[in-house]
């Protein structure tokens, strides 16, 4: 089919521009929203969203690298324990198991920030499984 063979006055159906969302793996069209008009708990923010203050960003991001230097350490511990042997077999897993779980806890924290004290609750315990993770990284 040449350009020609196109008729001038048939025009193309317009396609609609995608909804303006922060992460690109969002579906466009919106979901269900939750009944009796409560908000879900964990949810990506929307684009509309109020920024967080910056003092609450700012002490949850601190407590969070502190986190993480402290799962580093840990997990360069770990690293030399299993290097120089003398470590039980599941030491590595349950070293790396507990690492994630904070992880994940901390990854709530930050997709809870909307909220007034959540963010905390989560965060303090994301500190439990690193503390656990500490002593058995200092037991071996």
């Amino acid at each position: 089919m040449t350009t020609t063979d196109v008729d001038q006055t048939t025009t193309l159906p317009e396609v609609a521009a995608p909804e303006v969302v922060p992460f690109g793996w969002e579906p466009v069209r919106p979901s269900i929203p939750p009944a009796d008009g409560e908000e879900a708990v964990f949810r990506f923010p929307a684009a509309d969203d109020p920024a967080p203050g910056n003092r609450r960003l700012l002490g949850m991001s601190l407590y969070a690298t502190l986190l993480g230097l402290t799962g580093v350490g840990i997990g360069i511990r770990g690293l030399v324990s299993q290097i120089g042997g003398g470590v039980p077999g599941w030491y590595s897993w349950v070293l790396a198991f507990l690492g994630m779980v904070s992880v994940a806890l901390s990854v709530g924290a930050f997709l809870s920030i909307h909220r007034r004290v959540l963010p905390w609750l989560l965060l303090a315990a994301a500190a439990v499984p690193l503390i656990a993770d500490v002593m058995l990284a200092v037991a071996y």
